[in-house]
């Protein structure tokens, strides 16, 4: 077990734990941890709303502490999805990268931003 993957260990650890204490386990269902999912990356899209290209690129210290808040936010609750379900985060994405590869192969991909079924 490589450095980030006992990282990612130790914080599913701690909100199991966190979760337990609390006696929230049993509202957390694969059904309410998607959708509580689905609020945080709104509430982090609504950082962004309205901002242009560059606004986005430069956040001001206030929008960029909301963003870190929205992003952790998000990352617990994706774990506490992932734990329920058995699935690995880490391996989960690494499959993701290799499916995604095949799919754009940078021949038919670069500078496009097309999906690859519409091509």
């Amino acid at each position: 077990m490589n450095h980030k993957e006992n990282k990612i260990l130790k914080i599913i650890i701690k909100l199991r734990k966190f979760s337990k204490d609390r006696e929230w386990d049993h509202y957390h269902s694969p059904k309410n941890l998607v959708m509580a999912l689905s609020v945080e990356v709104s509430e982090l899209v609504e950082i962004f709303q309205w901002k242009s290209q560059e606004e986005s690129m430069k956040l001001t210290s206030k929008n960029k502490k909301q963003v870190i808040a929205e992003v952790g936010d998000i990352m617990l609750y994706l774990l506490l999805f992932c734990d329920k379900l058995g699935i690995d985060f880490l391996n989960a994405a690494d499959t993701k990268l290799i499916i995604n590869k095949r799919k754009y192969p940078i021949s038919k991909s670069k500078g496009v931003f097309t999906k690859y079924s519409e091509r």
